[in-house]
Formats: C-alpha cells, structure tokens, sequence
C-alpha cells in the first residue's frame, strides 16, 4: 500500500512539472497575433501596394488582427481606393490608428480610417479635409467632388459612423480634432499608444469579410511589416523639394541633350528624373503657373547663353526659377501644406547666378584675348622629341609643351627627334629630324 501511495505521488508530481514546464508555451501560442503596419506620408501607388500585401499577408497567417498607424496629409484617389479595397475585403479586422500626437488623416486618409473596422485617433491628431485637388492645385470639378462625397458616405454608413459629416468633410474640407471626431461619432476610440488602442479594441464585435467577428488584440504579440528598401525609396521620392529639383534638373539636362546631341547620357537621365517627378506631381498639390515660370526660366538662362554679357535673361531666368519654385505647390490647401524650401530655391539661384557670372564670363573674356600673330605656325621648324610612337599619330614635345601630332610619312618610334614641317587643325605634322643636342653635364 505504501509503494502504491509513493508511485501515485511521484507520477503527479511528474505530472505537475510536465503540465508547468509547458503553461509558457501554451500561453505564448494562445497570445494573439497583430501585424503592424504604417501609412506615413503621401498615399501613393507604392505604399498601397505594400498595405496592400501586408494585410493579404496577415489574412494569409490568421492573424488576429492587423494594426494600421496613419500619419498622411492625403495623395492618389487611385491609391486610397487600393486600400479601402483591401480594408474591405480582409477577414482580418484591421484597427486604423492616427498617431503619435501630431499626426493626421487629412484627405485620402480620411478615407481609409473611416474603411477601418475600428478606428482611434491620439490626442493632438486630426481628421478630414477631404476634397479632391486637381493638377492645378484648384478645386476639381463637381462631378468628382460628387463621386468622392458618395464615396465617403458609404463607408462611413457601412462601419456605423457618421456619415453627413463625412460628406461634409469632402465638400467643405472641414476637420475635426481627435476628441471632437469621438464625439461626433467619426472615431472610435481615443487611444494615446497603440497599445492602448489594442487593449480598448479587444472584445469589439466588428464585421469584415469574413461575417461578424470578436476582436481579440488583448496581450498581442505585435509583428511589425517594413515596406522594404525598393518600395522605401520610391516613398521618399514623393516630396515637393525632391519632385522641384528634379523637374529642374531633369529639364537642364533634356536641354544639355538637345544642345549637344549624341551625348544620349544627359537625354536619358532627365528623361528620368522628368518622369520621377511627374509621378509626385501628380500626388502633391502643383500649381501649373509654377511650371510654367520654371519652364521660362530654363528658356531665358538658354538666351543669356546665346548671348553672355548682356544680363537681363540672366535676371529674368532667376526671378522666373524664385517665383516658379515658391508658386509650385499650394501650401495653403487644407491637409496638404506641400512648398519648396525657400533655402533650397535660395541656394540653386545662387549656383546658376555663379556659374553665369564666373565661368560663363572667364569663357567670354577668354575667347576675346587677342590670338598671338604667328600662334602655331611659328612651331614650324622647331625640333623636338615623340613622347611616344606616332604610328602616325601621337604625342611630342616642342617647346616645353606637350602637342598632338602626326607623322608627315610612315611611323616614328617613341624617343626620336622630330621637326615641325607644318600644322593640320591643332595639331603639329612632323617628321623625323636631327637629334636634339645633349645637355652639357655638371662638374
């Protein structure tokens, strides 16, 4: 009986230390899983794509969760509409977060929070401004406006949200502050972190693709996505400094092309660039009287080269270049606030005004210097040395000056002495001569 009772003891004891030793890991495989992923900046074709695949992803994994942080002054229709669709069609409910403090979701982003299951904003962060801006940085027509509000009110009726404001926000570009949005019933929740945000969602009952579903984001194990290097760079291309020095640079040097053709170099690099930055025009809110007084400042730099001295195109292209590069972008277009440095407009103005006024005008003074009388002709009959073979060109010294040359007949070995029997162009014909007589040697 007792060896009966001892066995027992130690077979629960083995039992209890088995089912301790794996509580961890079944705790840890019990913790639900998030994927987190970030909207900052311009909503472009890029960074669509990349929510795009991170919530496909998470879907893919049974996650329980995908954990969206938005800070964006708005962007491309078309990109917003990339992940609304993906929002949407996720089984996976997908928590839209603006923050830190500071942040928004002005414009496009509007959108995307009102498409989110649940939805919670910082304090310090902000909501709306949706109206469609066209190229010029103009109100677009009403037709699009009217497309954009109906849009806006069904996804703000299809979450249970507040959807005459919504369509205010499109048509009259107004905002709402983190608290004022949870009041009129925009936001969900307030939430300071995301953690907070994944501590108050939990329990939510929401609805996604896949029907009703419990939100279970308490104690998450929180994965974040990077976007990748590739999709990294192309994001930070859409910038209105980047996209005003590149439209500059690239069509500087179309015009370095067509000036000098053949080169192909600086043809395809603007070509480039000019690309590049077409994309992020189309993105930020440009203005076309600023492209148009960029285009005239290239034209009239072009004058002042045809006719250097003058200065008054040189004048022209630099308040052409300060006005077109302040007039770019509409700066006071609600949720947009995209301009050019005016330290960055000051320092290319100063770069082209330096290199008209001191390399363009060394190379006016240079070609005014008088030509001497004789010039190379008077290197006729003059002797000197082939620094290598001439097979029939080369090189010689004559004169203490290095010359390109030409042998009058045949080849002339590398170290013979030549003479000077005339000049083609720029460079000297010679031929064979006496040798050069030797420096006497020192005591």
């Amino acid at each position: 009986m007792r060896t009966r009772l001892t066995l027992a003891a130690l077979l629960g004891w083995s039992l209890l230390a088995v089912w301790a030793a794996d509580a961890p890991a079944r705790s840890a495989q019990a913790a639900p899983a998030v994927t987190a992923l970030e909207l900052d900046g311009a909503v472009d074709p890029f960074v669509a794509g990349y929510l795009e695949d991170g919530i496909a992803a998470a879907d893919d994994r049974g996650d329980d969760a995908v954990l969206l942080r938005i800070d964006t002054p708005g962007g491309l229709d078309s990109a917003m509409r990339t992940i609304v669709k993906a929002i949407l069609a996720a089984r996976t409910p997908v928590l839209c977060w603006t923050g830190p403090s500071g942040a928004r979701a002005a414009s496009a982003g509007m959108f995307v929070m009102l498409a989110c299951p649940v939805n919670a904003m910082a304090p310090g962060t902000n909501i709306g401004a949706a109206h469609p801006v066209g190229v010029s940085g103009a109100i677009q027509e009403e037709k699009v406006t009217n497309d954009a509000a109906a849009f806006a009110r069904s996804l703000a009726e299809r979450t249970g949200r507040n959807a005459d404001w919504a369509e205010q926000a499109v048509r009259e570009s107004v905002s709402l502050s983190a608290e004022d949005a949870v009041d009129q019933n925009v936001a969900d929740l307030l939430a300071s972190s995301a953690t907070e945000l994944l501590q108050k969602a939990d329990g939510r009952k929401v609805t996604t693709a896949a029907g009703p579903v419990t939100v279970n984001t308490a104690g998450a194990v929180v994965e974040e996505r990077d976007p990748g290097a590739a999709v990294a760079l192309l994001h930070g291309l859409i910038d209105p400094n980047l996209a005003f020095v590149f439209f500059y640079l690239g069509l500087i040097l179309i015009l370095v092309e067509v000036l000098h053709p053949g080169i192909s170099i600086p043809g395809i690099v603007g070509g480039l660039l000019l690309v590049v930055s077409v994309v992020a025009f189309g993105i930020l809110p440009v203005r076309l009287a600023g492209v148009a007084l960029l285009l005239a400042s290239v034209v009239l730099f072009v004058v002042e080269l045809q006719h250097p001295g003058v200065g008054l195109p040189l004048a022209g292209g630099l308040a052409c270049l300060i006005l077109g590069g302040l007039l770019l972008f509409d700066p006071e277009l609600p949720g947009q606030g995209a301009r050019v440095s005016p330290w960055l407009l000051a320092v290319v103005a100063a770069m082209l005004a330096g290199f008209f006024l001191l390399v363009v005008r060394a190379v006016v003074t240079a070609r005014r210097l008088p030509v001497p009388a004789a010039g190379m002709d008077a290197l006729v009959g003059e002797v000197g040395v082939a620094l290598g073979p001439l097979e029939p060109r080369g090189e010689v010294r004559v004169a203490h000056e290095r010359w390109s040359a030409e042998a009058a007949r045949g080849t002339i070995p590398a170290g013979t002495a030549v003479r000077v029997v005339g000049r083609r162009g720029l460079k000297l014909i010679v031929e064979p001569g006496p040798s050069l007589p030797r420096q006497p040697k020192g005591p």
